[in-house]
């Protein structure tokens, strides 16, 4: 799964590298080392600007809540939950398959982070050893530092108890779809530590690399097969792995110290 991922660049930044026509600077974020659910988030995605008479789509960067609330909710407040979408289901789950096929977008990222859950403590403690390891923080990122573009949904939920001036009369939400974990070595892998994103996790965020960044975006494909053969993983061997501290663990904690690197992964005490 994809529950936590920093997102430092600029809109600046990020316009230059999608080639972004529009974006309003009163929607510009602070970096986020510490994304999490319901945090605003950058996206890039092309359609129509709003009242400009012209119809043809254009690539924009927006700002987008992180938990997609369907267009047919009664209300936003399972959003949360459904920060994820599955690349294997997308396609026919009533909350994604609408705008799998017609409201796609980039999540751009640094990285995300996942949890190694340590040894069984039970099994530790009947062994005698006072020490195991934490559920230790990783950040997976590029290895070669490019933008890490995950392939995301979005969609747009009327709240009904609100007049339409009001500012927050839309909500405009998101998803990360995710795939099997990538079971190739990684270009960059921890010492003693995991070799593979699956052995990290099970599951990974689907990274679009450059070359399928206009396909996805594209709004004219809306052939569900057509688009689902975009769902293919990137090719194996462009990520690296590192132990981080568990700063990361709490949402409140922010800042670029947060993807510094362990030496090793961190150890507490059981008695």
């Amino acid at each position: 799964m994809c529950g936590r991922y920093a997102a430092s660049r600029s809109a600046e930044e990020l316009v230059g590298l999608f080639d972004v026509q529009k974006w309003e600077p009163e929607e510009a974020l602070a970096p986020d080392w510490n994304v999490a659910p319901t945090k605003e988030v950058y996206a890039v995605l092309e359609r129509p600007v709003k009242d400009a008479g012209d119809e043809r789509p254009v690539r924009q960067l927006r700002k987008l809540k992180w938990g997609l609330v369907p267009s047919w909710a009664k209300s936003p407040d399972g959003g949360a939950r459904m920060i994820n979408a599955r690349a294997e289901t997308v396609h026919e789950k009533p909350s994604f398959r609408r705008p799998f096929v017609s409201r796609r977008c980039v999540l751009p990222a640094d990285g995300y982070y996942e949890w190694v859950t340590g040894a069984d403590e039970r099994q530790l403690e009947e062994q005698g050893k006072k020490k195991r390891p934490r559920k230790q923080p990783y950040f997976v990122t590029p290895a070669d530092g490019s933008v890490m573009a995950l392939a995301g949904l979005y969609e747009f939920w009327r709240d009904r108890t609100l007049p339409d001036d009001h500012p927050q009369a839309w909500w405009a939400t998101c998803s990360v779809i995710t795939t099997e974990a990538e079971t190739t070595p990684l270009a960059v892998a921890p010492a003693d530590g995991p070799g593979t994103l699956a052995e990290i996790h099970p599951r990974m965020p689907l990274m679009l690399t450059p070359d399928r960044w206009d396909a996805w975006l594209d709004p004219a494909r809306t052939d569900a097969e057509d688009v689902r053969s975009l769902l293919a993983p990137p090719p194996g061997g462009l990520m690296r792995a590192y132990p981080v501290g568990t700063a990361v663990s709490n949402v409140r904690n922010n800042g670029p110290e947060l993807l510094e690197e362990l030496a090793a992964p961190e150890e507490e005490t059981l008695f």
